[in-house]
């Protein structure tokens, strides 16, 4: 039988998870090539044969996704696999439209064909867009496994900007170990704060061998987090799902995909910023749930901030760093550095757009909707040289970081600056000790 021609169509993450799991060892299909978006300069690499198995022993070139047109007709291919997040709906029909026009067809591959099975109860915690506070759910989670005697290893959803076999599985847990696997800020973003507080974190390219050694860890393993990227739903099948809702984009958990699939499978929806949110925008996302998923849970929530040196703000005109995904595809107006410039009595939110160079000036006309914010964006050394230097630039007093580290540490800032700091903060009942406290008891973990 005549394998059929694949491309999938992806940036560098659900793409050769989909791959890996779907499509490596399956006789019947071709993967012909991926397709590469979202990220910087991740085109023109190669998936390699270390990992793409026996029947790719030349691995499989990744191409720009511009190209796919003229892949699609160049090499007879049968089947797109549409394989990122956090993307409109519009959006993704647009490029069933460029897909099925060159004469292929269109496919999203779901849960029941790309969740891996653990042998540890695995709790999921996903979003229904980028920047909604999974990170500091699934911070609190752990937190309140660990109060209860439990060994927690937390699996991040892949970020593998480099070396794709080196990168194959990657453990974390201490901070040395970010330098180590050369991370960029956009992983360090995500690693460092679980390391920090003193629990290890996996993340890499082959998320069954990951599974596989977080299950074993040395450190002990009684409970599996599946800490989500993007909008994305799990890699793993979960025994518990909580998923993160942002009232600042009311309307987007039933607009953006796969947001609204992780808003359907959840078992407790959290209403995340509430604090900062408008009452219109919490309700619209109130009849959101009751509208897709009313069996769910609803965990009101804040993200309440703190900052280290709050008199750097007060009456200055402040640059603020915000977390580059959340204002690039997340589309964000508004992060934490912003609500803490605001609450702590900045002068003047300074836009560094005319101060922008290289990369950076780059972002701003790929994503021109940022606005008067500057996007922490260090996928690549140079990324990371053009911050550093349109920070440096840019006519202000201060500096204010919002991002889950500190820039300090990777880039010299020649202005006062001070951190702002976030956790997620349960308001009333139901909460998270409730809901893990009946998952503890369900899974025989007490």
């Amino acid at each position: 039988m005549k394998r059929k021609n694949v491309i999938i169509i992806g940036a560098a993450g659900r793409d050769f998870h989909n791959f890996n799991t779907y499509f490596r060892d399956n006789e019947l299909f071709n993967v012909v090539a991926f397709t590469a978006a979202q990220i910087p300069d991740i085109d023109g690499r190669k998936y390699p044969a270390e990992l793409a198995g026996d029947l790719y022993p030349e691995g499989i070139p990744i191409y720009a996704e511009e190209d796919l047109p003229e892949l699609i007709k160049k090499h007879k291919i049968n089947n797109c696999i549409f394989s990122y997040s956090d993307v409109p709906y519009q959006r993704v029909m647009a490029m069933s439209a460029v897909v099925n026009a060159a004469g292929a067809n269109f496919v999203l591959l779901g849960p029941d064909s790309t969740m891996i099975k653990s042998n540890k109860p695995v709790i999921a915690v996903v979003a229904t867009r980028t920047g909604c506070g999974k990170s500091q759910t699934s911070r609190k989670v752990i937190e309140y496994l660990m109060a209860k005697g439990l060994k927690v290893v937390a699996i991040r959803h892949p970020m593998p900007y480099g070396d794709l076999a080196a990168q194959k599985v990657q453990r974390f847990a201490e901070v040395s170990d970010l330098a180590k696997h050369k991370c960029t800020i956009e992983e360090m973003e995500e690693y460092e704060p679980h390391v920090v507080r003193g629990n290890v974190i996996y993340a890499g390219v082959d998320y069954e061998a990951i599974l596989r050694e977080a299950e074993n860890d040395p450190d002990g393993c009684d409970v599996i987090l599946w800490d989500g990227g993007n909008n994305d739903f799990s890699f793993y099948k979960p025994d518990l799902t909580i998923t993160v809702a942002d009232p600042h984009r009311p309307g987007h958990e039933l607009a953006y995909y796969p947001g609204e699939v992780n808003l359907r499978l959840a078992d407790a929806i959290v209403i995340n910023k509430m604090d900062s949110a408008s009452p219109e925008g919490i309700q619209t996302v109130r009849e959101s749930i009751a509208k897709v998923n009313p069996n769910a849970l609803v965990i009101d929530g804040a993200s309440p901030i703190k900052v280290d040196k709050p008199e750097i703000i007060r009456g200055k005109r402040v640059l603020v760093v915000e977390d580059g995904p959340t204002l690039t595809h997340g589309e964000m107006k508004i992060g934490a550095g912003t609500v803490a410039a605001r609450k702590f009595g900045a002068a003047e939110i300074i836009d560094p757009r005319e101060y922008a160079v290289g990369k950076l000036a780059e972002t701003y006309k790929i994503y021109p909707n940022i606005g008067a914010l500057l996007p922490a964006m260090g996928y690549s050394e140079q990324q990371l040289k053009d911050l550093e230097s349109t920070i440096n630039k840019t006519d202000c007093d201060a500096v204010v970081i919002g991002t889950p580290i500190d820039l300090n540490r990777i880039v010299k800032i020649n202005k006062p600056n001070t951190r702002v700091y976030y956790d997620l903060q349960e308001i009333g009942e139901p909460n998270l000790d409730r809901i893990l406290s009946d998952f503890v008891k369900k899974q025989g973990l007490e």
